[in-house]
């Protein structure tokens, strides 16, 4: 919560800026941005990353690959198929600016119509964390792209603590059995994308 002078009152550090999906259809960068893809009123499905979009005929589709995948296509210079999937159906996320507000209980009903708003929770609010999106702030600058690869533990220093890594090593782990390089980070700094 600010205090009167536009500072951070407390020991709560200011959270990260949200996740605001906007329609692919209005943004031109959409090589390796992370993006949303689904239909209003049935359902959504992320961690995917997109490419330039692609005319054929009068269409216009992204290509669409799951995130580990791309990961790798990047980190090995190789080629992976992407299924086309019309634009229309891929959201690309962004973050909000940070003079959004958070929204209270009422704003925080979602429509069917597109992917809802992600709000970061801090990271002691989490059940199970391994494995999950998580942004490290310091200093109100935040540090993205990170994935956590312990659950919260008691370090030698009696901090309460939390090992991440950056998402190439997170996927590398996965595709080539390499154990990631990983940070261990107090949980105060942490919060769950």
């Amino acid at each position: 919560m600010p205090d009167a002078f536009g500072g951070q009152s407390g020991w709560a550090p200011q959270p990260p800026r949200s996740i605001v999906p906007t329609p692919a259809a209005t943004r031109e960068d959409l090589r390796g941005r992370r993006v949303i893809v689904g239909l209003p009123g049935f359902g959504w499905r992320g961690d995917l990353r997109a490419d330039e979009k692609v005319v054929q005929g009068s269409r216009t589709y992204v290509p669409v690959i799951p995130e580990h995948e791309w990961y790798k296509a990047e980190a090995e210079q190789i080629e992976v198929f992407a299924p086309l999937v019309p634009v229309d159906r891929v959201w690309v996320e962004v973050l909000a600016s940070l003079d959004q507000p958070l929204p209270d209980v009422v704003s925080r009903l979602v429509s069917l119509d597109a992917p809802p708003r992600r709000e970061a929770v801090p990271i002691a609010d989490g059940i199970r964390v391994t494995g999950r999106r998580v942004v490290q702030v310091v200093d109100g600058v935040e540090r993205r792209d990170l994935r956590a690869v312990t659950e919260m533990y008691a370090s030698a220093d009696g901090d309460v603590c939390l090992r991440v890594a950056t998402e190439l090593e997170w996927y590398r782990w996965g595709w080539s059995g390499q154990s990631p390089r990983t940070l261990e980070i107090s949980t105060n700094l942490l919060w769950l994308e």
